[in-house]
């Protein structure tokens, strides 16, 4: 089992940037840490996963480029840098973990956090 728990979320102009961390405590081996986002109204959308021991990365191909995931295990906290915001990119974003020992956006996560509230204003 593993808890985990947003922060960084915020209000942020159209170009700016935020960085959003997830704290996880408990199991974390071979587990695969992602980010999900939800905006109003809209179904939850993948957004980027990272292997939590090592260093493959999967990303949301709309996103990438503006959106790194990265993570600390030393801290066991997994990352998403967030440039040139735009007002569409305005969701609760969630952190969530999947165990196994391929990642899958297809296969069901096994754990989510709470969710922080990103707002980009134009």
């Amino acid at each position: 089992q593993v808890q985990l728990v947003e922060s960084g979320g915020g209000l942020v102009q159209a170009g700016g940037s935020l960085r959003l961390s997830c704290a996880a405590s408990g199991r974390t081996f071979s587990m695969y840490a992602a980010w999900f986002r939800q905006a109003p109204g809209k179904e939850r959308e993948f957004v980027a996963a990272i292997r939590w021991s090592g260093s493959s990365t999967y990303y949301n191909d709309s996103l990438k480029g503006r959106f790194t995931i990265s993570r600390d295990n030393a801290k066991n906290t997994v990352s998403l840098q967030m440039n040139s915001l735009k007002p569409e990119d305005t969701a609760v974003y969630y952190c969530a973990v999947q165990y196994g020992s391929s990642w899958s956006p297809f296969r069901g996560m096994d754990y989510w956090g709470k969710g922080t509230l990103v707002s980009v204003s134009s």
